[in-house]
């Protein structure tokens, strides 16, 4: 590329709009944790005076068996008592204290919460009043508390509990289990989202673990992406009444069944492998049908384009009738920084405004006004096609002329600890083209004053490259779903060679919803 074409490449990337644009070329690096050793606790409850349940003895020996195949050493209890219970879990953290490994807890049976905090039921537990719940059951935070102490890298904790509070008296207790961020190191997976129920199953296991065994031992496959698939399988299985969840705050890859050799990709390779997962996003597409989606998140789970499929995916099951669960979302647990979903029914006359200040100088520099003039099946056109954006907020053409390629620097849903990925092409205006990947992660929730008002917000980290001219490129953005479907505020940083060649802060200075 020669030094005139690059540097018109740079000026355009600098050009005015609601989007950074950036990438990075990221791969798999090797992870210390499959060489680890592995530790199990298994227990499953079903044989309960009065609340007897089918499945969760028979759940808990198939997954004892199928994690003893994976190289987990394995401790399963089975109807066990409060003192069990506690006898066993001790034993539990000691040894991954001991081991200094990958720690696995598996819980299926009752669970029920209480003031937003989650417990796990024994089997002789009689609860009648508000007062029985902290002394006959196992606090899941005061387990969690326990399995930090030990020190080890990484825990995996599984709950098959989500089942209706089946005990009497004045025991009044919320739906399902309170949701809960997880610990650092953490990943925490529950059968159906917080503040919902699970089916025991009608075969020999309950629904979720029955779709979890089914995926557990796919080769290759990252821990993030088996409980993805799991919660396709379940939501598809139960009509969008069983959705599991997960909170994750793993920062290094693990595999339950890993690949014989864990190398970084070259550029090429990346590039090779992105165009195949492209082109098949782009036939799901052009299908129309819910089969062709549904391939797609399960082949690529986390993929450059999932959360986009998972919009569709979303859209294309609700004109079918799906009603699917929602996760029970509230400021008042202290247990969570909650869960952000964005507001996709757009107004024709929707506006926002947007300023931009040089974050060297503090000079206002600019100021952007769209307003919503048509809203199609998946995009938003502003100010009569000067500007079009997918329902996520994530750029297809700008006032310039330049286009996009399909990405997802905007999602849907926005949770602390949440990561994903976009890779993207940029056609320029005047010819010319490049690419942009870049690593995502919301990093924390920030209270944000800016001139549109104050917002308790998502703060995001993005990191990435522009590959063709090796431009590095930072961001921090704010996000409050709940409020507006835009932006917030928005900090960029573009790097040559390790010079600043141009800041920007964005901020929303008022939003104005069509009536």
């Amino acid at each position: 590329m020669n030094r005139r074409l690059a540097l018109q490449r740079l000026s355009a990337l600098s050009a005015a709009s609601l989007l950074p644009w950036g990438g990075a070329a990221f791969a798999a690096t090797p992870s210390t944790l499959n060489a680890l050793p592995r530790t199990a606790l298994v227990i499953g409850n079903s044989r309960y005076k009065g609340a007897p349940l089918k499945n969760p003895a028979n759940d808990a020996g198939a997954i004892a068996e199928n994690l003893k195949k994976l190289g987990f050493n394995v401790v399963s209890q089975l109807d066990g008592g409060k003192a069990a219970m506690e006898n066993a879990i001790r034993a539990y953290g000691e040894q991954l204290a001991r081991s200094k490994g990958v720690g696995l807890f598996y819980f299926a049976g009752h669970g029920l919460q209480l003031s937003w905090r989650n417990f796990l039921v024994p089997v002789d537990a009689n609860l009648d009043r508000v007062e029985d719940v902290p002394r006959q059951t196992v606090d899941l935070a005061g387990l969690l508390g326990g399995i930090g102490k030990a020190g080890n890298p990484m825990n995996i904790v599984i709950l098959d509990a989500c089942r209706d509070n089946p005990f009497g008296g004045e025991l009044k207790s919320g739906k399902g289990l309170s949701q809960m961020d997880a610990p650092i190191g953490t990943l925490l997976a529950y059968a159906t989202a917080p503040g919902n129920v699970a089916s025991d199953g009608s075969g020999a296991n309950g629904l979720y673990t029955e779709q979890l065994l089914r995926e557990i031992g796919t080769p290759e496959a990252k821990i993030e992406d088996v409980f993805k698939r799991v919660r396709l399988a379940v939501r598809r299985s139960s009509q969008g009444q069983q959705i599991p969840w997960e909170s994750t705050s793993l920062e290094e890859d693990f595999y339950f069944l890993p690949p014989a050799s864990i190398r970084k990709l070259s550029e090429e390779e990346l590039a090779r492998q992105f165009a195949e997962e492209a082109a098949i996003w782009e036939k799901a597409q052009q299908a129309g049908q819910i089969a062709a989606v549904e391939d797609y998140i399960r082949r690529y789970p986390s993929g450059h384009f999932s959360e986009l499929a998972q919009v569709r995916l979303d859209r294309m099951l609700a004109r079918q009738g799906e009603k699917k669960v929602g996760l029970v979302n509230t400021a008042a647990n202290p247990y969570t920084k909650g869960t952000g979903v964005i507001d996709l029914n757009y107004r024709v006359g929707d506006r926002y405004v947007f300023r931009s200040i040089d974050l060297l100088t503090r000079v206002e520099n600019r100021k952007v006004v769209n307003t919503v003039s048509e809203i199609a099946e998946d995009k938003v056109i502003y100010n009569n096609g000067a500007l079009v954006t997918d329902l996520l907020g994530n750029i297809l053409k700008r006032p310039d002329g330049t286009s996009f390629s399909p990405s997802q620097f905007f999602v849907s849903e926005y949770s602390l600890g949440k990561k994903w990925t976009t890779r993207y092409a940029i056609h320029f205006a005047r010819g010319g083209q490049d690419t942009i990947e870049l690593e995502l992660k919301v990093v924390g929730r920030e209270t944000v004053t800016v001139p549109a008002g104050t917002f308790d917000s998502y703060k995001v980290e993005a990191r990435g490259w522009v590959l063709g001219i090796g431009q590095s490129l930072e961001w921090t953005f704010w996000v409050a779903p709940d409020k507006v479907n835009r932006i917030v505020a928005m900090e960029a940083w573009w790097r040559q060679r390790g010079r600043i060649t141009r800041s920007e802060r964005q901020e929303l200075e008022s939003y104005t919803r069509a009536g």
